[in-house]
């Protein structure tokens, strides 16, 4: 599922006119009746009473359509229009004179008025949001702000066009009021402020309606940002045949530990054998061999030279030997940021004829040397949260945190490599620039040892023949989706990392049965 700018959308409903033939004007006839069907779907059949606030703008156009509808339909409408007659221009223009031609009562919403409005909107089974579109920018503020502020005082209902009013298009930021829905209706595509948090909680349920724009040109690969479904993660995961056996499934080969971080390890071979690895095989510091060996069970712990509980420089060199009976390489969980893990790190970046899976800290050891990654030989994903990659981007995390999107797409091509930035809301991102946003995970998963478990997972992926970047969205979709089961069972306080790595073939049976409510749903309803 493609998740346009604000500007691709707008050249994509420009497009639908200009070479497809279909008139702005019509367009917007169609999201008004798909917002009137979604109306009536939040307030559950026969007559109500619906107040819409409307904006000048094409959201403010959709939402008099839907005044007209629902007013043809016997409902009790009343729409709050905060501008001037005069400044609703365009197609938005030409439906404001229909609605007040068709009998719907249109006030203009002057200082006045917003004092009075509060009344109203308690006595209303459904409020319709067609303030501001995707196209908003910075805080509402004046008689906008006002209107939304007494929308959600109101307590009532309230279904959103295209995109929360107050809500950023492109990044889902709040910078000042902004409407908090029961549900969005949102045209063709689900937008980045719907999908991106904090955008996401303001938005409620996301319904997507069809209105009629070319299936080729909602499916073109100039919108290169996705939101992950339980049908493209499906797809991508291998069938297993009944003849197959374990070295089929992959040999993962993880680099983890240092004294005090012993459960790391153990953690993230967890996470490569529940999503799935043939073989797993755990290269640590020896001074921690006897602690993780007797941790680790089904994976085959290996001692390396250490010196005094972290990888000592030589142990590079077994690290190779090993690496070269392995199909990828995950390192980093627990390793600590001390110059012999620093230099080990360093050298399996531009050493290793394996595809590299980087977390924790040997992205910490690599921060004063990033570009380093330039320099790999082999695919390489890295997967930090946001204070790792704020280190290796020379940032900081306020400024990752602010869009992670576009935090992701430069870290990627800067550093050639795919990067998973972890958090509310996981970003995937290539080199080339495509993006994903992976919808599952909660606020529970916030916990030690959680990205350990995501590190083995994507290493399992790619161990079982995934691209490195399908592996990434795959792994991050299904992590989250542990989690999600493990707190639907258990709730989100006190979930623990093990808890996640051991409900993995959960998640996997789940979206095998297609057993996943998604987040953004499509037509029909």
């Amino acid at each position: 599922m493609r998740v346009p700018t604000s500007q691709q959308m707008a050249t994509l409903d420009r497009r639908t006119a200009e070479e497809f033939g279909l008139p702005t004007l019509l367009l917007m006839e169609a999201a008004g009746r798909r917002v009137a069907d979604a109306a009536r779907r939040l307030v559950g059949g026969g007559t109500a009473s619906v107040v819409v606030i409307a904006g000048k703008g094409n959201n403010g156009g959709d939402g008099l359509v839907a005044a007209r509808v629902l007013a043809g339909l016997g409902w009790h409408v009343r729409v709050f229009l905060v501008a001037r007659d005069a400044e609703v221009t365009g197609d938005a223009a030409v439906n404001l004179r229909a609605a007040r031609h068709a009998g719907v009562e249109v006030a203009n919403l002057d200082s006045t008025g917003v004092r009075g409005l509060a009344p109203v909107l308690a006595t209303a089974d459904l409020l319709i949001d067609g303030l501001f579109g995707t196209g908003f920018r910075g805080p509402a503020v004046g008689l906008a702000a006002a209107a939304i502020e007494a929308m959600n005082a109101s307590r009532r209902p309230v279904l959103a066009i295209d995109i929360p009013s107050g809500v950023h298009g492109d990044t889902g930021q709040v910078d000042g009021p902004a409407v908090r829905a029961r549900a969005t209706v949102t045209m063709g595509l689900p937008k980045l402020g719907l999908v991106l948090l904090p955008g996401a909680e303001y938005a409620g349920r996301v319904w997507v309606a069809s209105v009629g724009h070319p299936r080729r040109l909602l499916e073109s690969p100039e919108i290169a940002t996705h939101l992950v479904t339980r049908a493209m993660v499906d797809a991508a995961i291998p069938s297993r045949s009944a003849q197959a056996h374990k070295g089929q499934f992959g040999r993962v080969l993880i680099v983890a530990g240092a004294v005090g971080y012993t459960g790391a390890p153990s953690l993230a071979a967890a996470g490569a054998l529940r999503a799935g690895a043939g073989l797993v095989r755990l290269a640590v510091p020896a001074g921690i061999y006897p602690i993780v060996a007797t941790a680790v069970i089904e994976g085959m712990p290996v001692p390396l030279a250490d010196e005094e509980g972290v990888l000592a420089p030589a142990a590079w060199e077994q690290i190779a030997a090993l690496a070269s009976d392995a199909d990828v390489v995950a390192c980093g969980p627990g390793l600590s940021r001390m110059p012999g893990p620093r230099q080990v790190v360093r050298q399996l970046v531009l050493g290793s004829r394996r595809p590299l899976v980087l977390d924790a800290d040997a992205l910490n050891c690599l921060a004063d040397d990033a570009d380093v990654l330039r320099q790999a030989q082999v695919p390489v994903v890295l997967t930090p949260h946001p204070g790792e990659l704020a280190r290796l981007a020379g940032t900081t995390t306020e400024a990752i945190q602010r869009d992670r999107l576009a935090a992701a797409r430069e870290a990627a091509a800067r550093f050639r490599a795919v990067v998973v930035l972890k958090g509310a809301r996981t970003i995937v991102a290539s080199p080339e620039g495509e993006a994903f946003v992976v919808p599952t995970g909660n606020p529970g998963m916030a916990t030690g040892g959680m990205g350990d478990v995501l590190t083995g997972a994507v290493a399992a992926l790619i161990g079982q023949g995934l691209a490195p970047l399908t592996a990434a969205w795959v792994g991050a979709y299904l992590h989250g989706l542990a989690g999600d089961l493990t707190a639907r069972a258990s709730g989100p306080a006190g979930l623990l990392a093990r808890d996640v790595a051991a409900a993995l073939p959960q998640a996997l049976a789940a979206v095998r049965r297609g057993e996943v409510e998604e987040v953004v749903r499509s037509e029909p309803w």
